[in-house]
């Protein structure tokens, strides 16, 4: 038994409205005198009012390559999982040295040492803290981590585990690109951190208990979702078909993977989903058939701080326990879903 002793979700620094980002992915991603309609209609589509920003608007025209928007990752990441951490540690009435794992992800930037690595005497964390940095999970890594923080605690069950999520997607707005994925992408991704700790079935405590998870892969879906790797940083693939997936396979494997525990969907209080984008959560509510409502959470989310990748679906399971906690004893389902293209689902018992 896992117990989820706190979430912390951290935001970047610098708000704006979606109005103003949208002005400056114009300067910087179309060209000279080229008619933006279709950039404001996309932008606009996203259902996106704010969102938070590692720099400020007038850096991003100014980062002319990799090196540079990497060294920026490095810089804002480090800060920002230092404060997500630290407040969900205070939260859980723990101390830095209580942390026997601290498992670290993100898929927006990339360091060695990893920012983990940094955190340890930024923290005060135990010279013996076993680390585990994870990139490539993207948007799924949020219910990943999640489900093998549980994996690793079902094993040490003395332990306390952190997970880290830090992603700064706005540092991967290509320049100059004014593909439809890029101006999709810009139009939906924040920057922001969420940190959650989980303590062993030993260590007692009142927050929901992890019950199990489940992966899926979905076959020959490599080409929906990823990143291709240039000279300016991460250029996003995201095709169109995201939505289809979605709707020709998750009610399948929801209700699998609820069947196995003598569930249905009925059964399921609150549903903590990951905020992939409009289309995406449309997708989800349709072919889960879910009450009106289900998702609240998720959508404001969306709409206040958007797509934060791996980190939005803790900001959601942070809200859902301050705001509306089920009734104790009930069923609760953390859904998330990322490259591969697949699935990750993580049943909590509140």
């Amino acid at each position: 038994m896992t117990r989820i002793a706190a979430v912390h979700g951290a935001l970047a620094p610098h708000k704006h409205s979606q109005q103003d980002i949208t002005d400056m992915v114009a300067k910087t991603c179309l060209p000279d005198g080229a008619d933006r309609r279709v950039l404001d209609r996309l932008h606009r589509s996203a259902r996106v009012d704010t969102r938070h920003m590692a720099l400020s608007l007038d850096r991003y025209p100014e980062l002319e390559d990799f090196g540079a928007v990497n060294d920026a990752f490095i810089a804002e990441a480090v800060p920002l999982g230092a404060e997500a951490v630290s407040a969900a540690l205070d939260e859980a009435g723990l101390s830095p040295r209580d942390v026997d794992l601290l498992m670290f992800t993100s898929v927006t930037g990339i360091a060695a040492p990893s920012i983990d690595a940094r955190l340890v005497g930024r923290l005060g964390l135990r010279p013996d803290v076993k680390r585990l940095p994870i990139f490539g999970l993207g948007c799924v890594a949020g219910a990943a981590g999640i489900a093998r923080l549980h994996d690793y605690l079902l094993g040490h069950p003395d332990d306390v585990a952190v997970l880290l999520s830090v992603e700064l997607c706005t540092l991967t707005f290509q320049r100059n690109d004014s593909s439809a994925a890029n101006l999709v992408a810009s139009g939906l991704f924040g920057d922001g951190a969420g940190a959650l700790v989980a303590c062993g079935a030993r260590r007692g405590g009142d927050g929901p208990v992890v019950v199990d998870s489940r992966s899926r892969m979905y076959p020959d879906t490599e080409h929906v979702m990823g990143w291709d790797i240039t000279g300016s940083g991460f250029r996003i693939i995201l095709d169109a078909s995201v939505p289809e997936l979605v709707r020709k396979n998750l009610a399948t494997e929801v209700d699998a993977f609820l069947a196995d525990h003598g569930l249905t969907r009925d059964d399921i209080t609150a549903w903590v989903c990951h905020p992939g984008g409009p289309k995406v959560l449309e997708a989800v509510e349709d072919v889960l058939e879910l009450p009106d409502g289900a998702l609240d959470v998720t959508w404001r989310s969306l709409a206040q701080v958007g797509n934060l990748s791996s980190s939005s679906v803790l900001h959601v399971l942070r809200d859902t326990l301050a705001e509306r906690r089920p009734p104790a004893g009930t069923a609760g389902l953390v859904l998330a879903m990322g490259p591969g293209f697949c699935s990750e689902m993580v049943l909590l018992r509140w």
